[in-house]
């Protein structure tokens, strides 16, 4: 089957919506699939990546509010590219513009649109809860409901990776909305990376001694990941008892949190650790994963955790709370700094009980997102006849 992903935000400069590609174009063809990304960017480009696998570049203008991203501006040039490609089945990463734009091409393969954004929970939720209840929010932004139940109509599948999003999809009245966990790089993370001296290490960093408590924090510093909320409930639950936090990640918010951190000895920021050998051991050698976001539509860092043994304090909203599931970690009310230092406290009070160190593989999202595909009617179309196609966008 040839499956092509119309992908409205993706850039080669990074990002989740950047990691997921990577990991389709390597994945896919292993499970006898053909994957063709169809990307936004400065000129016509197509860069093979091995057999089956490719990205096709066609030329579309900066996006304004952020330079490195290229966007989808023109419905004709999308509908032409989706002709010449002839998929057998045609996914979107977005539930925005591009999702409208191959909802109105009239070729005759199955589509489904993959929930990489949960664009209420980031922004209008975020802003307006409190004082307003989601259900008054919702009435208000009548238009992005009846933008998604139109989509749902068109769209053979609508993915979502979180229960709570996909759930939410439903009592919405979005029809076709199918729940398939997105997952870990296989085998990379795993409890046998604890490291003590790491950990010792990582204390010292947050000037506390070794039999102190340490939490970490992973994600872009951004203000819907909240961690300045994270830092007032690490501020709160320090007074108790020893406790640090280190947390990874760049972005635009640093400053902010910087500042919310104040002369706090005890919580550090440190850029991404780009190490694929160390993360896993950083990962494996804290005492428990925070998380902010309620956002999330899946959320890498606490699954990521779970498989290290590695317990989450996470949000009761979004992707995150999923991996806090089966005894792995503790909940707290979404967006209160209060209820996350009362989870800290909890967690450390005693010895967390052991669970299950295992989290869903990457392999295995794919394997039942292509099964669900095969299921509403892709075919096989030679690489050869892929590749001539290409070549003529």
């Amino acid at each position: 089957m040839h499956i092509v992903d119309v992908c409205g935000f993706y850039t080669p400069h990074g990002g989740g919506v950047r990691t997921y590609v990577e990991q389709k174009l390597a994945i896919g063809p292993q499970l006898g699939q053909e994957i063709t990304i169809l990307a936004p960017g400065a000129r016509h480009e197509v860069i093979e990546r091995g057999p089956g696998a490719r990205i096709v570049y066609v030329p579309c203008p900066k996006f304004p509010l952020d330079r490195k991203y290229h966007y989808f501006d023109d419905t004709d040039q999308v509908h032409d590219a989706l002709d010449a490609l002839a998929p057998d089945f045609v996914e979107v990463s977005s539930p925005w513009h591009s999702a409208a734009m191959v909802a109105k091409w009239d070729g005759a393969a199955p589509r489904s649109m993959v929930m990489h954004a949960d664009p209420m929970s980031a922004y209008a939720y975020r802003w307006l809860a409190p004082p307003f209840r989601r259900e008054t929010i919702d009435r208000h932004f009548y238009q992005f409901w009846d933008h998604m139940r139109a989509m749902g109509e068109v769209y053979d599948r609508v993915v979502c990776a979180s229960h709570e999003l996909g759930e939410r999809l439903r009592r919405g009245g979005v029809a076709n909305v199918e729940i398939n966990p997105m997952g870990i790089e296989a085998h990379r993370f795993s409890p046998s990376k604890r490291d003590p001296e790491l950990r010792a290490e990582l204390l010292r960093e947050c000037r506390l001694p070794p039999d102190a408590h340490l939490l970490l924090g992973v994600g872009r510093l951004s203000a819907e990941k909240r961690w300045p909320m994270v830092v007032d409930a690490v501020h709160s639950a320090g007074q108790r008892f020893p406790l640090g936090l280190v947390l990874f990640g760049q972005g635009k918010e640093k400053r902010t949190i910087q500042q919310r951190i104040g002369g706090n000895p005890h919580i550090r920021v440190f850029g991404p650790e780009t190490s694929r050998e160390k993360f896993p051991r950083i990962v494996a050698s804290a005492d428990a994963l925070i998380h902010g976001c309620e956002a999330e539509t899946f959320c890498m860092a606490a699954a990521e955790a779970r498989a290290s043994g590695t317990p989450s304090i996470v949000p009761d909203l979004g992707g995150a709370a999923d991996h806090a599931r089966n005894g792995a970690g503790l909940r707290y009310k979404a967006g209160s700094a209060a209820s996350a230092a009362d989870a800290i406290t909890q967690m450390f009070s005693q010895p967390f009980p052991a669970f299950t160190a295992k989290s869903r593989t990457m392999e295995e999202h794919f394997a039942d997102l292509f099964a669900s595909y095969a299921a509403v009617g892709g075919t096989a179309i030679p690489l050869e006849t892929i590749k001539v196609a290409a070549t003529r966008l």
